[in-house]
């Protein structure tokens, strides 16, 4: 179930962490891990990062990198700044609204 709301989630998730800096797949992966998310294959980070990107959102290029290959970095565009704010607020509502009900659904399991 985690991984289905993931899946929902995480163009969201990266448009946040771009908002911080500009990042490389590998590292947003970490970073992703470091915030709890656990392991995220490539197979499902990379198609989010190309829709982000195909949507102008997110804008790419490469650099050298000092411990190996060169590294595709990615960045936000000023439309995906703005597109980050609208969503967190979207998000914010929709977590208010999910808080009241399993506060609800939390309160008919103990009267039961």
């Amino acid at each position: 179930m985690r991984q289905q709301w993931l899946h929902g989630f995480l163009d969201l998730c990266l448009l946040c962490l771009l908002l911080e800096r500009r990042d490389y797949g590998v590292g947003l992966t970490q970073r992703l891990a470091g915030s709890g998310f656990g392991d995220i294959p490539g197979g499902t980070l990379y198609p989010s990062l190309l829709r982000l990107e195909k949507q102008g959102l997110v804008r790419a290029d490469w650099a050298a990198s000092d411990v190996g290959p060169r590294r595709k970095y990615y960045e936000l565009t000023g439309e995906g700044r703005d597109a980050a704010a609208e969503r967190v607020a979207v998000w914010r509502e929709f977590r208010d609204v999910m808080d009241r009900m399993a506060s609800r659904a939390a309160t008919a399991v103990e009267e039961s």
